[in-house]
């Protein structure tokens, strides 16, 4: 019914997402990533009624998304302005509630105790510090070191000291770094899409209003949204004409989350534009690597923390990641072990290392095209692929490409309709908790989501037979 209705009502998608929020909200404060000494055990009642809570809520909010991109495709879509005061009354309800779809705020936490502490982020997990906050973090990374760089911890570091005041205060403190983060993304993406000839609503909807932004980088506080915000001024300084402050910034987007550092190619390649003379692209590159370098060293040097998140960019290939090269690898070692191979044990890291190259492939194919795809568009498809075919699937990572490729990609394409749909799909990937779901919980999310359906189904049902009875009003 969502599909076939014409008339699309951008107050009316408004008031449906915030009674989404509003839901979600209330199922995570006993279904979400709680404080261990607030956690419910998922069997409990309560527990249970804040999964099917949480799902109905989350299934209304990416309707009402949805929804407000058919009004974003009419010929007047909604004024920026509107659109971001839909945003605020979305994300509202959730900054008040508890963390949701990750305990990773809990690890930022504890990490950057560890460097108040003067521990070693880079060799040892949250375990060795002990305490509150190291019995917050979840099992799987409880001996895992750190995977950010010097910025990011340097700003943890600050968020940590709340948290030995109350937890609560250290997660809010964290949820202030990420709306930083969703701040900077709002500024710059209308001036991105300005620059790329895309409309500033169609922008807006797809790389800020994504429900992925709302689940993950506002109430999930992940760091993601610090290094994407950071990005967006790193390009729009090298659009603007300002190669070597962008070649800067993007570092410092790095120095939160490596992958992100493939921003430095679009630095590169427009600062190649403004050269003249032979080698044009190799002195382009060599300028970029060089204030990056730079950057990276004085930072490194300002912060104290070392180098040592090179050698722990692994760190988030869990043994159970579902990652599409991981779930192969595990395919493909039953089916030698059935076969009574002795290769079983190397499959995984075999198709992980496939899927690198692969990566590295469509990375090159991207920039070397003949008919080039413009530096912010070859970036965000770069950093999708960078999402599909990595070794560590999370959700949120696909916004590393989903967010410049709202302010590129054309408008009205196959392609936006796509990530459109992809991002509504990997919302619906997780649990409130952020742990992997049962038998029962999973029942309870199919529930949920059913029963918002039918809220849906009838809601407009409603609609419609209001819409109806007053024509025939009207016309008698």
């Amino acid at each position: 019914m969502l599909a076939l209705n014409a008339d699309v009502d951008p107050n009316r998608c408004r008031t449906l997402g915030l009674a989404g929020s509003v839901a979600l909200t209330i199922g995570g404060l006993t279904a979400g990533a709680l404080p261990v000494r607030d956690a419910l055990l998922p069997s409990s009642g309560r527990a249970a009624l804040g999964v099917l809570c949480a799902y109905f809520g989350l299934v209304l909010l990416i309707a009402a998304w949805w929804w407000l991109g058919r009004a974003v495709r009419r010929p007047r879509p909604p004024a920026p302005r509107e659109l971001l005061v839909t945003l605020a009354i979305w994300a509202a309800p959730l900054l008040l509630g508890p963390p949701l779809f990750s305990r990773d705020v809990y690890s930022y936490l504890a990490q950057g105790a560890m460097v108040d502490a003067r521990i070693d982020v880079y060799t040892h997990g949250p375990a060795q510090l002990g305490g509150p906050l190291a019995t917050e973090v979840a099992p799987v990374w409880q001996h895992t070191p750190a995977p950010y760089g010097p910025v990011f911890l340097a700003v943890a570091a600050k968020a940590s000291d709340l948290a030995h005041v109350d937890m609560s205060a250290g997660v809010f403190g964290m949820r202030l770094v990420a709306l930083l983060g969703v701040a900077l993304m709002i500024l710059f993406l209308p001036l991105l899409a300005d620059r790329c000839g895309v409309d500033r609503s169609a922008a807006l909807w797809l790389g800020a209003l994504n429900p992925l932004v709302l689940l993950h980088l506002i109430a999930g506080a992940h760091n993601d949204a610090l290094m994407l915000g950071l990005l967006g001024a790193g390009l729009v300084a090298a659009l603007g004409g300002r190669p070597a402050a962008a070649a800067a910034v993007i570092a410092l987007a790095a120095l939160v989350k490596a992958p992100v550092a493939l921003g430095l190619l679009a630095v590169a390649a427009l600062w190649s534009g403004r050269l003249t003379g032979r080698a044009r692209t190799v002195r382009a590159t060599a300028l970029t690597c060089a204030v990056a370098l730079a950057t990276t060293a004085l930072v490194t040097a300002a912060t104290g923390t070392g180098y040592g998140w090179l050698g722990t960019l692994s760190t988030p290939v869990s043994p159970d990641n579902w990652s599409l090269t991981s779930a192969l690898g595990r395919l493909s070692g039953e089916l030698l072990d059935a076969v009574g191979s002795g290769l079983a044990d190397r499959a995984v890291p075999a198709w992980r290392w496939f899927g690198l190259l692969a990566t590295a492939a469509a990375v090159a194919a991207l920039w070397l095209r003949r008919v080039p795809l413009g530096p912010v568009y070859a970036l965000a498809l770069s950093l999708l692929a960078v999402f599909a075919l990595g070794p560590a699937f999370r959700p949120w990572y696909a916004l590393w490409g989903l967010f410049p490729l709202a302010a590129a990609a054309p408008d009205g394409g196959r392609v936006r309709r796509w990530a459109a749909a992809g991002s509504g799909v990997l919302a619906l990937g997780l649990l409130p908790s952020g742990y992997p779901p049962d038998g029962m919980q999973l029942t309870l999310a199919v529930g949920g989501g059913a029963l918002a359906l039918i809220a849906l189904y009838w809601m407009f049902e409603m609609s419609d037979s209001g819409t109806v009875h007053s024509r025939t009003r009207v016309a008698s």
